[in-house]
């Protein structure tokens, strides 16, 4: 029966091409409009969850070596002094640990960049792939290195914008060639940083900076964490990653008051290594930042609490822009439907209308009345599913142009699709249902008068 239902339904469907043209859109816009809105919904919290997890201070710095001023005044200890203990290795390591969201290792140096007929006398870092996400550079011309270019040590750059202003003007130097020591490097990007200083620049893969200054370890580790609140907690997790690395807990510990790589060793450590590294959080680098040893180390000694005050916060602040979000969801995907519904159940009305007669007909050698309705349900769930597939496709259309023309994010998943696919369906079910009904029950001798 359901299959003759279709049959009917083509048929009748076909008669008024115009008509059943046009309801088919008001659904497919309405859908399309779900499914656009579902996919800009979905972005925009994930956009707004990642700025909120990352909102203040996620970085944390790893360096190489070890020494506290006026540690001894205040029973820090002063630490080993200049150390080039930190390998490639153990940021690999670091970024295994839970919560850590980017990882670089780094190579520093002061040198000349030139090209034909310009030089400027800047900073030169050694960097892994992720390093300008790290800092959420952007990129006007051009990319990032890729992981390939550090495992060759490829002699690849990208610059800053100052540092672009500087050297080549107003002329876009993707392709073109900068001199380091003498060696050429082909530039493959031009980033924008928030920080001015970065804004000059020059980022070479950190194997290329190591062959350059001639050195087989790292002088720093730049970690991002996923959010700010989870920085001191990973901080902690670092010491004791790289403590172990470095096996300082099972070294023979210096004598007190020995001079231990260009600095000396603080007393009263407890009868362990003091660190070779360092390990800061932007915050606590920007709070402690010219204060004395003693009140720097009061302020780190809270730094737990603060961060556990902000992931607090921060939550708070997630949850209320994802309630916000999913209202204003609901509220455009229930104002599309019901147009496109309405739209559905007015030329159902004007079918059941102008087929009375064939329904008194159909009536009258012996359909039921369930017949009738099965007819009329199939016909509108049939308008429905076919501006539901025409709506996901448009859909997809103005996400995708959306994303890439308006920089907007929007995200569409198998549930989405699933879930716009249904509601186009019980949308026909919904709005179909009163015309159907009102057909079923029209009375066979009426149906066969009519004119």
């Amino acid at each position: 029966m359901l299959t003759t239902s279709l049959r009917i339904a083509q048929k009748a469907l076909k008669r008024n091409k115009l008509r059943t043209g046009l309801a088919v859109l008001g659904m497919t816009i309405g859908v399309a409009a779900v499914l656009t809105m579902f996919a800009l919904g979905t972005g925009a919290q994930e956009s707004v969850s990642s700025d909120v997890k990352s909102a203040g201070t996620t970085l944390i710095f790893v360096r190489s070596g070890n020494f506290t001023k006026g540690g001894e005044e205040s029973k820090i200890p002063t630490g080993m002094g200049s150390s080039n203990s930190l390998v490639a290795d153990d940021a690999a390591a670091i970024g295994k640990i839970d919560g850590v969201k980017y990882v670089s290792a780094n190579v520093k140096d002061r040198t000349w960049v030139e090209t034909s007929n310009q030089r400027f006398y800047t900073q030169v870092i050694g960097a892994d792939v992720d390093y300008g996400k790290a800092y959420a550079w952007g990129f006007p011309k051009g990319k990032f290195f890729k992981s390939g270019d550090v495992e060759s040590a490829a002699n690849v750059a990208v610059i800053g914008t100052t540092l672009r202003d500087h050297l080549f003007g107003d002329e876009n130097p993707v392709g073109k060639e900068i001199q380091l020591h003498g060696k050429p490097y082909r530039i493959v990007g031009v980033f924008e940083a928030k920080d001015e200083d970065q804004g000059e620049y020059a980022v070479i893969p950190y194997t290329t900076a190591q062959k350059m200054v001639g050195t087989s370890s790292i002088q720093m580790v730049t970690v991002s964490a996923e959010q700010a609140g989870e920085t001191t907690r990973i901080s902690d997790d670092i010491k004791k990653l790289l403590r172990g690395r470095h096996h300082l807990d099972s070294k023979p510990m210096p004598k007190p008051g020995a001079m231990v790589l260009g600095g000396l060793q603080a007393p009263g450590l407890g009868g362990s290594n003091p660190d070779d590294f360092t390990v800061k959080t932007q915050a606590s680098e920007a709070l402690t930042k010219g204060l004395n040893t003693s009140v720097a180390a009061f302020i780190l000694a809270n730094m737990p609490q603060m961060d556990q005050t902000n992931s607090q916060e921060m939550a708070g602040t997630l949850s209320r822009a994802g309630s916000t979000m999913t209202a204003l969801l609901a509220a455009i995907a229930t104002i599309s439907l019901i147009v496109g519904g309405i739209g559905i159940m007015n030329i159902m009305l004007v079918s059941v209308t102008e087929r009375t007669r064939e329904i008194g007909i159909r009536r009258a050698i012996g359909a039921r009345q369930s017949d009738v309705l099965q007819q009329f349900l199939v016909e509108a769930v049939t308008l429905s599913v076919f501006g539901g597939v025409f709506g996901i496709v448009i859909g997809f259309i103005a996400s995708f142009v959306i994303t890439n023309v308006l920089h907007w994010p929007a995200t569409i998943s198998i549930t989405a699709v699933a879930l716009a696919f249904g509601i186009a369906a019980v949308t026909g079910v919904f709005f179909g249902f009163y015309p159907a009904r009102r057909a079923s029950q029209l009375s066979p001798i009426d149906a066969l008068r009519y004119e």
